[in-house]
């Protein structure tokens, strides 16, 4: 190889090193929360995809339920009908539930990473929003588990109800008792989902106010 030709190879190069270096600059600390941010709400699409078809899932149960308290024990062989009807449903309702959690703990595996970007912004302010951002959403996603759990322990017990109510010498005092153990259940799923609702209104205004501060706009 001539010395010209190699001087135009080196110089090539050199060049192609510039324009590759250009390419992979650095991004900055809002920048990469941002593509933290948005993985997340990715992440999260189907858990929102399971909400209308686990409350319509939980109406047609409710149904059920009532038409099995109204009919009384002498429509025996429909009750049975109903309580396995009901049975069904409770296990759509657990992969429905499944799915929703996966979803989240996908979320929580993607928001792990702001963990590393939330003290490293140049604004004092940033810094600020970002680790109240990330302490409200780790709240959030406990508040999932409780709610994940107590609604796995409804089930179970939604579950024991229809097959107590398949038992046709069942003591009405046991069916009673198992009534009111899942009033109760649900009671505390309803104060958990209600925590989680709330902590999931406030970090989105949290991050509302984080990528107004930092200049960002949301695809989402």
């Amino acid at each position: 190889m001539s010395f010209i030709k190699n001087s135009g190879f080196i110089f090539f190069i050199l060049v192609l090193a510039v324009i590759f270096a250009g390419c992979t600059k650095e991004k900055t600390p809002e920048e990469k929360m941002y593509t933290v941010l948005e993985k997340v709400v990715t992440a999260e699409k189907v858990f929102e995809e399971q909400q209308n078809p686990l409350f319509e899932l939980e109406k047609k149960e409710k149904a059920i339920y009532d038409q099995i308290i109204e009919l009384g024990m002498k429509e025996y062989d429909q009750i049975v009908k109903l309580s396995d009807e009901a049975l069904l449903l409770v296990d759509q309702r657990k992969e429905l539930m499944d799915k929703e959690t996966n979803s989240i703990k996908l979320s929580e595996k993607e928001f792990s990473k702001a963990k590393k970007i939330k003290d490293k912004f140049e604004d004092p302010s940033l810094t600020k929003l970002a680790n109240e951002m990330y302490e409200t959403m780790m709240k959030r996603y406990e508040a999932h588990e409780e709610l994940y759990t107590e609604y796995n322990e409804a089930l179970k017990n939604d579950k024991a109800l229809y097959e107590m109510f398949k038992n046709k010498n069942l003591p009405l005092d046991d069916l009673e008792a198992q009534v009111n153990k899942l009033n109760e259940t649900y009671k505390r799923i309803s104060n958990a989902n209600e925590k989680f609702n709330m902590l999931t209104e406030q970090y989105n205004d949290k991050k509302l106010s984080f990528y107004k501060q930092a200049g960002l706009n949301s695809s989402n």
